[in-house]
């Protein structure tokens, strides 16, 4: 049977749902205010074999079933509460009907549990919002009402990877030749002897190694990476084993980017520090990469879910997203801009232009100006 992704805690006092007291190890009851530790595994965080996750050769103690509820809007899966049948996404605002289904994944190996409490994540929001010059009053109001966020747990891949590149390129060493050029002086053109720069370019070859841990790229499709690369960096190093525990409360996301396109992003980032170390490894003052082949050996992976608080505002029918890094309190936004109030800042700069003139034509220090 299919195991749901929201976790309910009954409250042993008083029977109640518990939820994860951000920022401890514990679970509390809003009601009574019991309170239950957490039971951490003091264990490290397995890392799997990427050949194997990708031939779906890992072990069933790796995979798990869950019921999710797909948008149709954005792409995202989220988790409900039981006794809601229609919500709102958290990643766009569209009306979603909980109408779930089956989601065969990765079973999550570690979390980073939530740390900015709610309170303060919307202190950060209406401030960021209520600072927003041009921003239609809509958006203003959005933020003093104090619209509540939305605490989810959105999925990410972490790749280790131990490289071998061979390159073929090019060095570059800068040189002097003295040459005399024409130059144009208050006198007219003129003679000058200059120094002027030369390069020398040489063919060259080598092999650079580099060992990648926990190259992070974002699972989710709901999450523009323009938002994911806003929201970091992220204190992996405070990652713990995936505890149910954690999830009391809160909704969580199924990824939507497998593995194999996982890990195409991450060899991307991979490529692009190769590339660097190649240029270090040419030296130089200028260098040129031809070819690089790099063997990839090692690889292995990890699923894990990040803490954001999220919410969206609709705007002439289009969607605006904010998030909010649980752990940093970095925050990502999209705005929406007022035509109106931008024209009248244009008028009103306008007229403002126009009476300074009048004034400093009045008192003669235009026409002094000018002569």
């Amino acid at each position: 049977m299919a195991e749901a992704l929201n976790q309910q805690f009954p409250c042993a006092q008083c029977g109640a749902d518990l939820r994860y007291s951000v920022g401890t190890d514990h679970l509390a009851c809003d009601y009574c205010g019991h309170e239950n530790i957490i039971d951490i595994k003091h264990t490290s965080i397995q890392e799997l074999d990427f050949r194997k996750g990708v031939e779906d050769q890992l072990s069933s103690e790796q995979i798990e079933t869950t019921e999710v509820a797909k948008c149709r809007t954005c792409g995202a899966q989220v988790q409900f509460e039981a006794n809601i049948h229609a919500d709102n996404c958290p990643f766009c605002d569209s009306v979603l009907v909980t109408d779930t289904g089956a989601h065969r994944h990765f079973k999550p190996a570690g979390i980073l549990p939530f740390a900015v409490p709610q309170k303060d994540a919307q202190h950060m929001l209406s401030d960021w919002l209520g600072s927003r010059w041009f921003a239609p009053s809509g958006l203003k109001k959005y933020a003093r009402a104090g619209q509540e966020l939305n605490g989810i747990y959105t999925p990410y891949w972490t790749f280790d990877a131990d490289t071998a590149s061979a390159y073929q390129g090019q060095r570059g060493d800068v040189y002097y030749v003295d040459r005399y050029v024409t130059v144009m002086t208050d006198k007219g053109p003129r003679r000058q002897l200059q120094r002027i720069p030369q390069v020398r370019w040489t063919r060259v070859s080598g092999r650079v190694r580099r060992f990648f841990d926990d190259v992070l790229v974002t699972a989710s499709k709901a999450l523009p990476k323009q938002a994911a690369d806003a929201l970091e960096p992220w204190d992996l190093h405070a990652l713990v084993p995936y505890t149910k525990s954690y999830l009391a409360g809160f909704r969580a996301e199924g990824y939507t980017i497998d593995l194999r396109d996982g890990f195409a992003a991450a060899r991307g980032e991979m490529d692009l520090q190769i590339r660097r170390d190649v240029r270090f490894d040419i030296g130089g003052d200028q260098q040129r990469v031809d070819i690089v082949d790099t063997e990839f050996g090692d690889v292995t992976f990890k699923h894990v879910l990040l803490p954001l608080w999220i919410a969206a505002y609709r705007y002439r029918d289009r969607t605006y997203r904010f998030a909010i890094n649980g752990r940093s309190g970095r925050i990502f936004g999209e705005r929406p801009y007022s035509i109106w109030k931008i024209v009248a800042a244009v008028v009103f700069g306008a007229i403002a232009m126009l009476i300074l003139l009048a004034t400093l034509y009045a008192s003669g220090a235009l026409d002094q100006a000018l002569h």
